[in-house]
């Protein structure tokens, strides 16, 4: 684990961005910075639901309830907003339906 992480966004013209580790991406990530939209930023909500590469502690009980829920069966999802960063991850917004 390191102390800085970088955050990419693949296929977007967004570029990527470093934090420390375990700062709420939620707090950082912005319209002008990234292609994540937040909304409750409390994890309800599930607006900002993104598929996410790279390693990250497993969800907790209440956000693997949501992802249920938005994403049944879907691997590498995530909350943006309950991400703990503790390495390099590559986020992807999955397409509306």
């Amino acid at each position: 684990m390191s102390d800085l992480c970088t955050i990419r966004f693949p296929a977007t013209g967004y570029p990527a961005i470093t934090l420390a580790a375990h700062v709420p991406l939620s707090h950082h990530l912005t319209l002008q910075n990234s292609p994540v939209l937040f909304g409750c930023r409390t994890g309800i909500c599930g607006t900002c639901l993104v598929e996410v590469t790279g390693d990250l502690p497993p969800p907790d009980a209440d956000e693997q309830e949501m992802l249920d829920a938005l994403a049944p069966g879907a691997v590498n999802v995530r909350l943006a907003c309950q991400i703990d960063l503790v390495a390099d991850i590559a986020i992807t917004v999955p397409a509306k339906d």
